[in-house]
């Protein structure tokens, strides 16, 4: 269910539940980084406000968000008093304060968080900030950075070699990471698995067949809805957006 608050926030929850008893509130709409925060929620279907702002707008350099995270990044979380950055950190940080549905992979042995954390570091590190960002920087925004067709293409050459790496663990792309268990990790490689079809790197078939397992998921196709700056949720019902949260 989705009501509409002002121009820019939306409550997504349940019947039953009001914006002003939600502890969630989420800053950002349509990047893949924030996506990943859209699904971890709707996975474990957490009631929430997305304030739909966007990077590059100004939305993310007005006085007001500054105060909330002087980085001027998306996503921006907020649980409470608490304020979190970084998709990563933020659905981890979800997957360890709330009770993880049937079927997902939420450990709480350290040697087995410890393999999610490996998964996740090595997204973010090798798949996330080393090639996809340096080909966003170069091609998308190169009238920023400039233009690097080189390194574009280097970074592309880095992310099929590393992607490689993951077909043991998924076997014939009929497993999560963690076998029958879905993960935060899942969701990060998966975002990064969207995000590099998007810009032609092709990817290997059992890889491919693990991508459709993911994207098959309900939760990912709420996720896309809720992050697509270009579908705006019907105002069922408009309420005053507590203070709060605006």
């Amino acid at each position: 269910m989705s009501q509409t608050i002002d121009g820019s926030t939306v409550f997504w929850g349940s019947v039953g539940v009001a914006p002003k008893d939600v502890s969630l509130a989420l800053w950002g709409i349509g990047t893949a980084r924030v996506f990943r925060v859209h699904w971890m929620l709707a996975e474990f279907g957490l009631p929430y406000l997305s304030h739909r702002i966007q990077s590059r707008t100004g939305e993310t350099m007005t006085p007001a968000y500054l105060k909330l995270n002087p980085r001027h990044k998306i996503p921006l979380l907020r649980h409470r008093s608490r304020l979190i950055a970084e998709s990563a950190a933020i659905i981890q940080y979800l997957s360890e304060t709330f009770e993880a549905p049937h079927g997902f992979y939420a450990p709480c042995d350290p040697g087995e968080r410890a393999g999610v954390f490996q998964w996740c570091y090595f997204v973010m590190s090798e798949l996330d900030g080393n090639t996809l960002y340096v080909i966003r920087r170069h091609a998308d925004l190169s009238h920023i950075y400039g233009e690097a067709p080189t390194a574009v293409e280097s970074a592309k050459a880095y992310f099929r070699e590393q992607i490689e790496t993951v077909e043991p663990a998924i076997g014939a792309g009929t497993d999560y990471l963690f076998g029958a268990g879905f993960s935060v990790a899942d969701i990060l490689l998966t975002s990064c698995l969207d995000w590099a079809l998007s810009v032609g790197i092709q990817l290997p078939d059992s890889v491919m067949a693990y991508r459709r397992l993911t994207t098959a998921r309900p939760a990912y196709l709420q996720a896309r809805r809720r992050n697509d700056p270009a579908i705006v949720p019907p105002p069922e019902s408009r309420v005053a957006a507590p203070e709060d949260v605006a």
